[in-house]
C-alpha cells in the first residue's frame, strides 16, 4: 500500500463520526424478536420427564425431584454452562420451558449469580434446607 492512499484513509477517518454506540448510556437497540435469552421455567407445567436436562449438550439444566407423586420439581440452570442452543426448548413436550427475550445481559463478577434455582419459592427452600443439612453433616 503505498504512503498516499494511506495518507487519504487517515483523513477520512479523523473526520468521521466514531462507529462505536455508548452502551448502556447511548441509543439502545431494539432486541430482535428471536434472540435466545436467559432460560425460564414453568414449575407449574412440568412433569419430571427430565428430557430437558437428557439432552441439553452442556449440562446445564438439573431437574430435581422434591415430591414427585405430587409433581414437584425444581431446575437449577446453570447459565454460565449454557450455549443457548435451544435444545431444552424444543424437547419440552409440556412447554414448561422458554427462553426470554428481554433478559439476556449476563456480566457479573463471580459465578454466583449463574447458578438460578426456579420453582415454588416452599420447594427451593425444602431443597435448599435439604442439601445445607447434608453439607454439615458431611464435615467431621
Amino acid at each position: 500500500m503505498k504512503i498516499g492512499s494511506m495518507l487519504g484513509e487517515i483523513f477520512k477517518s479523523v473526520f468521521r463520526k466514531p462507529a462505536t454506540v455508548q452502551y448502556p448510556y447511548g441509543d439502545r437497540k431494539p432486541v430482535p424478536e428471536r434472540l435466545r435469552g436467559t432460560v425460564r421455567y414453568n414449575p407449574e407445567k412440568c412433569t419430571g420427564c427430565t428430557l430437558c436436562m437428557m439432552d441439553c449438550p452442556a449440562n446445564a439444566i438439573e431437574i430435581i425431584t422434591i415430591d414427585k407423586p405430587n409433581k414437584r420439581f425444581i431446575m437449577r440452570f446453570h447459565a454460565d454452562r449454557c450455549t443457548y442452543c435451544a435444545q431444552c426448548v424444543v424437547n419440552c413436550r409440556f412447554k414448561c420451558i422458554e427462553m426470554s427475550n428481554e433478559e439476556w445481559e449476563r456480566a457479573a463478577l463471580t459465578r454466583e449469580p449463574f447458578t438460578v434455582t426456579y420453582g415454588r419459592d416452599e420447594d427451593i427452600q425444602k431443597f435448599l434446607e435439604r442439601t445445607s443439612l447434608a453439607s454439615t453433616q458431611e464435615k467431621p
